[in-house]
């Protein structure tokens, strides 16, 4: 691997969805007046302080942006991850997960801009024992699933330049307090209402903390092609929303847990869709993802275990639990 400086002037799409703020805000703070980040054009509350309005579904409209401030390094966060949205209206996940890729390499063109795209693990259906790596044929369940496929393909076809990773839940905190899977859990909780998750479909969670050190690499670096970048710790999203309770110290009458089978058909939902990130840290020399959470004494031992109040050395409360889940500790 060859290293050199992060190239600036840098975009940063899809600075709606978790994994996009938290980079743009991080490699915002880095390089002030030097990153832009994108996101619909309706989204006005995000806009200002280096976050314009720009539909990546509009070619023309990229083309322009690109134009007027000749981004060297691309972070390409964008896509519309709502699974009932996609499943109710395929043309429209189709336009976002895949126009918008399309529109993104045509603005680029044949320049030597760097590039890395975030994919998904729900790129798997999950029926099976998870561990994916890279060579597994994708078999996904949803639409949006399907799409994030095909806005792979069309980036590892057009340019091999490019660097593709598949991640899983990105832990840090939205935009509107209700996205994300932290967000949603815990915006449940603080309005006394239940939260159903479920005991069967599984993922590998990881710090968006984490996450930006790594593209902070990856910018600086020639590596290419497609990579598993999940987390190293396995949870239902039932566990998760069990850590979410504890630590914020909320009622544990109000976590619900089922199989994805008692959510009924719509949407589809995946399994165990937990990645093996054997090749990049291969390639990398290291492992560049701290466990979710990262104090094995937070990990759920059983299905009750929300409730075990006593002997935690922590105060409870949001103010801790953002401190250690939205956040790495340390």
């Amino acid at each position: 691997m060859s290293e050199r400086e992060i190239q600036l002037p840098m975009l940063v799409t899809g600075v709606a969805g978790v994994a996009g703020l938290n980079a743009f805000r991080h490699f915002h703070n880095l390089f002030p007046g030097q990153v832009i980040g994108v996101c619909r054009e309706d989204l006005w509350p995000l806009h200002g302080n280096g976050i314009i309005g720009c539909d990546i579904t509009n070619g023309d409209q990229l083309k322009r942006l690109f134009e007027e401030h000749h981004f060297k390094s691309v972070l390409s966060c964008e896509g519309t991850c709502a699974l009932k949205s996609c499943e109710m209206d395929p043309p429209m996940a189709q336009r976002v997960n895949v126009g918008g890729v399309r529109n993104l390499l045509d603005a680029i063109g044949q320049t030597d801009v760097r590039m890395i795209h975030l994919s998904i693990d729900l790129v798997f259906s999950g029926d099976g024992d998870g561990g994916y790596v890279e060579t597994d044929t994708p078999d996904p369940v949803t639409v949006y699933g399907k799409t994030m496929v095909e806005a792979e393909q069309e980036i590892l076809t057009r340019r091999s330049d490019i660097f593709v990773m598949r991640i899983s839940l990105p832990m840090g905190i939205s935009y509107s307090g209700h996205a994300g899977a932290i967000d949603w859990i815990q915006s449940r909780f603080k309005q006394y209402k239940p939260a159903t998750l479920y005991f069967d479909e599984v993922r590998t969670p990881q710090y968006t903390d984490c996450m930006n050190e790594l593209f902070e690499v990856l910018l600086t670096n020639n590596m290419s092609g497609l990579y598993h970048g999940g987390g190293q710790t396995k949870m239902s999203l039932y566990e998760i929303a069990q850590v979410v309770n504890r630590l914020g110290g909320y009622n544990p009458d109000n976590l619900q847990g089922c199989p994805r089978i008692e959510a009924g058909p719509m949407p589809p939902r995946a399994a165990i869709v937990t990645l093996d990130t054997t090749k990049l840290c291969t390639e990398l020399g290291y492992q560049p993802v701290s466990p979710w959470p990262l104090s094995e004494q937070w990990l759920p031992k059983t299905r009750q275990w929300h409730y075990e109040r006593e002997g935690m050395d922590e105060a409870f409360g949001h103010e801790f639990l953002a401190s250690v889940l939205y956040h790495r500790p340390g």
